[in-house]
């Protein structure tokens, strides 16, 4: 078999592969990197605060109004509970399904009017005397109308949240907005 006769199979073989993610033939992943269709958002942030501050941060309706929200309706932000955040053209449900203090919390919020909920997943780590945050957000399947955008929405929107928080945490600026 020349080369080419070898290029050519492989070509076909490729093909076949990208036809049968298309029309769910497929056996397992076989889409080419790039065509996922799902997007997560995903920072890391390092804070001078401590692992419990920044936790704090997520789960007091206190400190959380502080950097990130208006007012907090609804609940208190604990386990099992859906509370109200109010900004002033906003109020979107925030719901914590999971929270190791000082380690980790999971929390799931609406888009899209609540055609798409995602979960966001905060992990918290110490390093040296201060704290790294892991943010995950999603996922957001690109494939539904709006969810694209809802993405992009999201990584701008986390992007400077976490700037407001590290605000709050690092240098103790109120953010504070009134509504």
């Amino acid at each position: 078999m020349t080369e080419r006769e070898r290029r050519s199979n492989a070509d076909a073989g490729a093909i076949d592969r990208v036809q049968g993610a298309v029309d769910g033939t497929a056996a397992g992943p076989v889409l080419p990197p790039g065509t996922e269709t799902e997007r997560y958002v995903r920072l890391r942030r390092r804070f001078v605060s401590t692992p419990d501050r920044a936790y704090r941060a997520f789960t007091d309706p206190e400190e959380i109004i502080r950097w990130f929200c208006s007012r907090v309706e609804d609940g208190s932000l604990a386990v099992g509970t859906r509370s109200t955040l109010v900004w002033p053209t906003d109020r979107l449900w925030w719901e914590i399904v999971e929270a190791e203090p000082d380690r980790r919390v999971v929390i799931r919020w609406p888009w899209l009017k609540n055609r798409l909920v995602t979960t966001i997943t905060i992990t918290i780590d110490q390093v040296g005397y201060s704290s790294r945050i892991r943010l995950e957000d999603g996922p957001f399947p690109i494939t539904e109308p709006g969810a694209l955008d809802a993405w992009a929405e999201a990584l701008e929107g986390w992007s400077e949240a976490l700037a407001g928080l590290r605000a709050y945490l690092d240098y103790n600026v109120d953010l504070r907005m009134g509504d």
